[in-house]
């Protein structure tokens, strides 16, 4: 009792020792300590057990890890801990009027932006990738297409050829090679969306155009392939904030509109971007996020909206 000892950060607390004052907030005297105000018991001491206690869960199963996780691990001492390999996903764009960028653009031509969308989607959830590129709008190559995609990978995604028209085989060959469990979604963008197996190996087909490509992937394929990998179903939240924005009509689908929070003094306020073609991809580049409308539902500025941000969506 009354007396003090020198200690480090980090060092245990010494026998009979019960609270440490911070150098900074202590003087050293000729006669010993001068302390600013009394300690308080427990005061600057990091108690055994306070992070994780016995027989405490550190992580479930299903628990995807990230670098907080990896470092929860390391801190308990584990080294090894057992995972799923990363699903392999075969990507495959369907479509006489592709071109990849760099190369010029002819009559009627478009560059092929889905597949470097679909990449980096994927890359951001650490899925192995199977590259098929551009398929030609032919029943024989999108067959071919599809046959060396089921038998490489683990999951296969498309983009195009799912819709109504005669070029269209992705689904006419889904029907023939495997099974068709769904075909059209009341949501906009993705009406097209195609859901099923070829010879075995499950398969999405995400519509053509670039911003329904993006939501899509976002709202059904992310989902669904973390849950293929063992992960817990994981759906982000949505935050309720202020609407930017009116729409007057009601729609029939669930909309996903592209947009962004923007701070105010009241606090953050959705607004829209002006055109919500499913084939304008500007749209998902300069916003943070998509405000969810339900099917019937108008909006007047200043109701509170449903919003799913980006950022909770892209890993």
């Amino acid at each position: 009792p009354h007396t003090v000892g020198r200690i480090f950060t980090g060092a245990e607390v010494p026998a009979g020792a019960d609270a440490v004052v911070m150098q900074e907030d202590s003087e050293a005297t000729d006669d010993g300590v001068l302390l600013q105000q009394a300690p308080r018991a427990g005061q600057n001491i990091r108690p055994r057990g306070q992070d994780i206690r016995k027989g405490q869960t550190v992580l479930a199963q299903g628990t995807r890890l990230r670098a907080q996780e990896l470092g929860l691990l390391a801190s308990v001492g584990v080294d090894k801990v057992r995972v799923y390999r990363p699903l392999r996903v075969a990507i495959l764009a369907t479509g006489d009027e592709l071109v990849e960028p760099g190369d010029s653009l002819g009559p009627g031509q478009i560059y092929n932006s889905n597949r470097y969308t679909l990449i980096g989607l994927l890359q951001g959830l650490g899925l192995d990738i199977l590259d098929l590129g551009v398929v030609p709008d032919e029943l024989e190559a999108t067959e071919a297409a599809l046959i060396k995609a089921a038998a490489e990978a683990d999951v296969v995604l498309s983009s195009g050829g799912v819709s109504v028209g005669e070029e269209d085989h992705v689904r006419v060959l889904l029907e023939r090679m495997g099974e068709l469990r769904f075909w059209r979604l009341a949501i906009k963008p993705g009406k097209p969306f195609t859901c099923g197996q070829i010879l075995g190996t499950p398969f999405a087909g995400l519509p053509g155009n670039p911003a329904a490509v993006f939501v899509t992937f976002l709202v059904l394929c992310r989902p669904w392939l973390l849950k293929m990998q063992g992960a817990s179903a994981q759906r982000p939240d949505l935050l309720r904030v202020v609407a930017g924005f009116s729409l007057d009509r009601a729609g029939v689908r669930q909309q996903y509109l592209r947009a962004r929070l923007v701070a105010t003094d009241s606090g953050p306020v959705a607004e829209i971007y002006p055109n919500q073609s499913s084939g304008i991809l500007y749209s998902a580049s300069w916003g943070n996020g998509m405000v969810v409308i339900p099917p019937g539902v108008t909006v007047s500025e200043g109701d509170t909206v449903d919003f799913l941000l980006y950022e909770q969506m892209l890993y």
